[in-house]
């Protein structure tokens, strides 16, 4: 099934995809999409429902962040072997983890907003997923019964901030608007083949971006596993899994966001993103 949130900033429905691609209402159901109701428990109630009985949404709704109020938004860094290698970096032996701030978290085509003093914000489609099922210290074979679907996600990302502001990525990583996760969460049973899906950004029309997930060093159940021996995962918590080659500050000359491009992005059978850039307003 395909979850999603519709409506205007802060006032957004749950809401799920029928098999005619209309957006059925889910309030009536289960409050929003959140740490209370992201669990399997939900997604077997929704099974059992007819979605014809549900009410039809305007499809001209904005949609909203895919998930609300996570309490962990992960990074993982440097986890394509492609982008690694156009880094001149060693391929990491273990996964890089970082966080992004949840206030930087907004839909899929709301804008994007150069930070202040920023000169080298950049851009990353990447694969999402969020978790269904608490998990702490559990195994790879195990580790997908904790997924409960996947999304798109640019993880956009401030290299100044990140690289050479002190020792820490955080930082680069979390501004405001630096989230966009969306349109929609995929169940897993509806992404079997989430380890090949092919991935692509553009910026005014040029493609910047090619790549497949089976390019990950660290696959999804490799990551969760990790993850969770390092942190106690609940439901609702997302993370975004690394990007393909093709980031602005690997380009001959780098290239960056500065405000008025537009960026598009999407990943197989997870949909698009569409944002303006505006530069910072004082």
């Amino acid at each position: 099934m395909k979850l999603l949130r519709l409506g205007e900033l802060g006032k957004e429905k749950p809401a799920i995809i029928d098999q005619d691609n209309n957006y059925r209402d889910l309030s009536s159901i289960i409050e929003d999409l959140n740490p209370n109701t992201l669990n399997f428990s939900t997604i077997e109630k929704i099974k059992n429902i007819d979605l014809s009985s549900l009410k039809k949404l305007d499809s001209n709704l904005r949609i909203g962040a895919c998930v609300s109020k996570p309490s962990k938004f992960i990074g993982i860094g440097l986890n394509f072997k492609d982008h690694a290698e156009e880094q001149n970096l060693p391929i990491p032996k273990e996964p890089i983890i970082f966080s992004k701030f949840t206030s930087c978290i907004i839909g899929p085509n709301d804008p994007i907003v150069i930070p202040k003093d920023s000169n080298h914000t950049d851009w990353e489609v990447e694969l999402g997923f969020v978790i269904g099922k608490k998990a702490i210290n559990v195994s790879i074979d195990n580790a997908l019964d904790h997924v409960l679907g996947f999304f798109l996600v640019n993880d956009v990302s401030e290299r100044e901030f990140q690289k050479n502001r002190g020792l820490t990525w955080d930082k680069g990583k979390g501004f405001d608007t630096f989230g966009p996760i969306g349109p929609y969460i995929i169940t897993k049973d509806e992404l079997p083949d989430f380890q090949k899906l092919n991935m692509f950004l553009d910026v005014d029309g040029k493609r910047m971006q090619t790549g497949n997930t089976e390019k990950m060093i660290f696959d999804i159940k490799t990551l969760v596993s990790y993850m969770s021996s390092c942190m106690s995962l609940h439901p609702g918590d997302i993370c975004c899994t690394g990007t393909p080659p093709g980031v602005g500050e690997n380009m001959k000359p780098p290239k960056f966001l500065r405000g008025g491009e537009e960026v598009i992005l999407g990943i197989d059978d997870l949909g698009k993103q569409k944002h303006q850039v505006l530069p910072f307003k004082k």
